[in-house]
């Protein structure tokens, strides 16, 4: 054989193995990938305010495994939620939709479920981890429809261990929906018995990818929290509600740390993303708390109400920082399916109102934010000229209100307009020194309003406030 022969040989012998290593190569990475794809824990707390975080608020009150979970992880400075209320906010979050469009605009279940029950048609967060073959769970409070067609486990969940309104009667007395069986606890703390459910979920599971939705009640009314953690905030000044309040949150972050420990006993830590966020602001009746000088709290689009403490972590992917992005619930859904390799139908995707935040909590550049964000609220049908607002860049339009409960037509009231970055506090109205800008976002906020109001009205499970083809 020629030494020019052998060279040949040689030369394609090195490009096979080269062809077959990188083959290999490939393959054992999508397979680790595919059989190990990471699991998600979306935890949401119920009215906790940003200065409810003690690194926030300078050690008002104690919460050391939040803080830790916020200093390991990326914690959002500019979150939104996306509603200054409960229900309409978990509409949002699960959808990846302004809440209008999935039918939830209101808060009462038991009297108005044609206001507050989520849309049939409407494809969860849950029903697609579960169709990319994670097992999915609910723990925690439902507050998405109390009718038999909108019952968790037909929502995407294969387990569910949830709480609507009605069965919570104290903390300490309350009934829980097990997978479709009721079972009443006394003298046992509400959030504790979640946490139980949500560990005993992760460790049936820690051989398989799993979606839990972690829904803790604290520190919603109504109050009361482990009695030597309240008289502890007692005992430091705080007036009975402040307490109270405080106490919960400090329960609920005891459960926080006991899920911790469970992922890293478990070894699964680092294949298991962990998001906190709370759906709304303070509730203006529990307490006085320390709430950054933000105007307003839950129920309104003002700052209080709506910027909401939002965290991501997962040791060994995301390195710690903050990012200042205004960022919204209607990113979660799209940044999961983005960072999970999910696969969802085309119009699932199309339909998001929000956008993967894959990109900034990796550090790199290619997140192309929607160009403004919109808010609007009030109890029953909507009136979108009350209790409304709309963020472009660091400018924010409210239309404000005078009345939540009782509205019976539009509002007259004129615009306000702030400059967030220059006035977190929105205690300076602009609209007279920028008349333009006014007009500006009032033309995009009606905008919304009649495309989100159209869309409210489509796919309806109700017809005369009755449930209809169900």
């Amino acid at each position: 054989m020629s030494e020019k022969e052998m060279s040949r040989i040689n030369t394609n012998d090195m490009c096979l193995k080269y062809i077959l290593w990188i083959t290999v190569f490939l393959g054992m990475f999508s397979g680790a990938y595919a059989q190990d794809p990471p699991n998600v824990i979306l935890i949401l707390v119920d009215d906790m305010g940003i200065g409810d975080v003690s690194s926030v608020n300078g050690g008002l009150n104690r919460t050391p495994a939040l803080d830790a979970l916020k200093d390991g992880g990326i914690w959002c400075n500019a979150a939104y939620s996306g509603s200054a209320v409960c229900a309409p906010a978990r509409a949002s979050l699960l959808t990846g939709k302004y809440p209008h469009r999935t039918g939830v605009v209101s808060l009462s279940m038991a009297t108005e479920p044609w206001f507050t029950s989520l849309k049939t048609s409407e494809v969860t967060m849950a029903d697609v981890f579960r169709a990319n073959n994670y097992k999915t769970a609910l723990v925690g409070k439902w507050h998405l429809g109390m009718l038999p067609p909108f019952h968790p486990l037909k929502r995407g969940f294969d387990e569910s261990y949830h709480f609507v309104g009605p069965d919570l009667k104290t903390y300490y007395n309350f009934t829980l929906d097990e997978n479709g069986n009721r079972k009443k606890y006394k003298n046992e703390y509400l959030d504790d018995v979640l946490t139980e459910h949500a560990v005993n979920f992760i460790k049936s599971n820690k051989e398989t990818p799993f979606f839990m939705h972690l829904a803790y009640s604290a520190p919603h009314r109504p109050l009361g929290g482990p009695r030597e953690l309240v008289n502890h905030y007692l005992e430091k000044g705080f007036d009975d509600k402040t307490a109270k309040v405080y106490a919960m949150i400090e329960a609920m972050d005891k459960g926080l740390q006991k899920l911790v420990n469970t992922l890293e006993e478990l070894g699964i830590s680092e294949n298991t993303l962990v998001i906190f966020a709370s759906d709304n602001g303070q509730d203006p009746g529990a307490g006085t708390r320390f709430n950054m000088d933000q105007k307003g709290k839950k129920y309104t689009v003002y700052e209080g109400g709506i910027h909401i403490p939002l965290l991501f972590y997962w040791p060994g992917h995301f390195a710690p920082g903050q990012v200042d992005d205004v960022v919204h619930f209607t990113d979660i859904f799209p940044t999961l399916v983005d960072i999970c390799g999910l696969k969802a139908a085309g119009r699932v995707k199309k339909d998001f109102d929000g956008v993967s935040l894959s990109a900034i909590l990796q550090g790199t550049s290619g997140s192309k934010l929607p160009e403004a964000r919109f808010w609007q609220w009030n109890r029953h049908k909507p009136f979108y000229s009350h209790n409304a607002a709309v963020r472009l860049g660091d400018w924010k339009l409210v239309r404000p209100f005078k009345d939540l409960d009782h509205i019976t037509g539009e509002s007259g009231l004129k615009p306000l307009l702030y400059h967030i970055r220059e006035d977190a506090s929105e205690s300076g109205d602009l609209s007279a020194k920028y008349p333009g800008k006014v007009r500006q976002m009032l033309k995009m906020l009606e905008k919304w309003s009649a495309r989100v109001e159209k869309d409210r009205l489509k796919n309806t499970d109700f017809k005369d406030e009755k449930l209809i083809n169900m």
